[in-house]
């Protein structure tokens, strides 16, 4: 599974370079933008085509989801730890986790949970430089929550991430920063499946 995070603020032609990664086969797409109202996060999801809707994971506007077909919302680790997703088990859950001890001890509310950073991250410079995730990720007890791995990953080291038995990847900074984005997603995803 490969996951597209959006940046926190809005770039130039996103939801149509979205549509593209949908076509070319992405997974679930996740709309973090903490800094937008929900009428932006409503015209934002409506340029995105109606058939990717299921594809959705909202960070913030929970309340949109009833208005779409998005059956999916992620919980920062506060909000977990708040139990703010608690009135959310009907949809489909997601959480994130900067350590393998807190994913083993999650519960099976969730669908899976973003763990980070792997490597150095692409798009917060200086976060990650002494990450052990990669190595700790053998220490995994849990197999009911799926782990995805996140934080500088890209076309060049997708595959080592794959080979330590993690669900999937969620890309950012690799799509984001990048002057050719579509082309890293299908390099990453060429890679993945051959």
């Amino acid at each position: 599974m490969i996951i597209v995070i959006t940046p926190e603020k809005v770039v130039q032609n996103e939801t149509e370079l979205i549509n593209e990664l949908f076509q070319e086969g992405l997974d679930l797409l996740h709309i973090r933008k903490p800094f937008i109202n929900s009428k932006e996060m409503k015209d934002f999801i409506q340029k995105i085509d109606l058939k990717f809707h299921h594809q959705l994971v909202l960070h913030s506007h929970y309340d949109l989801a009833k208005n779409f077909t998005i059956s999916r919302l992620h919980f920062r680790e506060i909000d977990r730890q708040n139990e703010l997703y608690k009135s959310f088990l009907d949809k489909t859950i997601s959480t994130s986790v900067h350590d393998i001890e807190t994913f083993n001890e999650l519960n099976e509310d969730w669908e899976y949970s973003f763990i980070s950073p792997v490597f150095p991250s692409i798009s917060k410079k200086g976060y990650g430089e002494n990450s052990t995730i990669l190595n700790d990720i053998k220490r995994r007890t849990h197999s009911n929550v799926k782990l995805i791995a996140l934080g500088g990953i890209n076309e060049k080291n997708i595959n080592e991430v794959f080979e330590s038995e993690v669900s999937g990847v969620a890309l950012l900074g690799a799509i984001w920063e990048s002057n050719k984005p579509l082309n890293v997603f299908k390099k990453c995803r060429k890679n993945v499946l051959s």
